[in-house]
């Protein structure tokens, strides 16, 4: 009886029950992955070969520069420019040191300094506790805590006469006897005010 049916259903029905259409999914995924990896590998092999190209140029200019300044070497030019930046060298060194002392400096003040201010923070303005109301605090008060530890710092802040807001910041630098004024432009970000206060205290 079953070879009695028509070939094509019985083909039909042995695909049905095979259920290749995951597999023919899994191998259309296959082929699209080995096309995009295979595109990913030329552009890669392009990009290399532009390089090695650029890198090739680079190396020529350079030989041609580097035979040419041995070509026109002098010693004596040579002893007096290594004296030179022997001596550049030592001063750059010297200043170097001289920065990374004092940015020690000024690390440990603001340590101390940030120490100070969150004491003052955890006191409330009148030496009460801020967390619980002692002292009057409020928005006003930390606002003017902030205002004393900035003027510490040699920070004062000024309002607009005509809206209340904050436009106007004098940077005292005593150690170096500068005054740098600045006014706030509400285009720059705090964090680039910051920066540019510490640099200048």
């Amino acid at each position: 009886m079953l070879l009695e049916e028509d070939p094509s259903t019985l083909i039909r029905h042995t695909i049905s029950n095979f259920n290749i259409a995951p597999d023919r999914t899994a191998v259309s995924r296959i082929s699209e992955s080995l096309s995009t990896l295979q595109q990913a590998r030329d552009l890669r092999l392009r990009e290399a070969e532009s390089s090695l190209k650029k890198l090739s140029r680079t190396l020529n200019t350079l030989s041609s520069q580097h035979n040419e300044l041995v070509s026109t070497h002098s010693s004596a030019a040579h002893a007096s420019e290594i004296s030179r930046l022997d001596t550049q060298k030592f001063r750059v060194a010297k200043s170097a040191s001289d920065l990374e002392m004092e940015t020690e400096r000024l690390q440990t003040q603001l340590a101390e300094l940030n120490a100070r201010l969150q004491e003052l923070e955890m006191q409330g303005v009148d030496g009460g506790d801020a967390t619980n109301g002692v002292g009057g605090g409020g928005v006003e008060d930390e606002v003017l805590l902030r205002l004393k530890v900035y003027r510490s710092l040699g920070i004062e802040i000024e309002r607009d006469s005509k809206d209340g807001d904050f436009n106007r910041v004098v940077v005292r630098n005593d150690r170096k006897g500068d005054v740098h004024v600045v006014n706030i432009d509400r285009k720059f970000s705090r964090f680039f005010y910051a920066n540019y206060f510490w640099q200048n205290l």
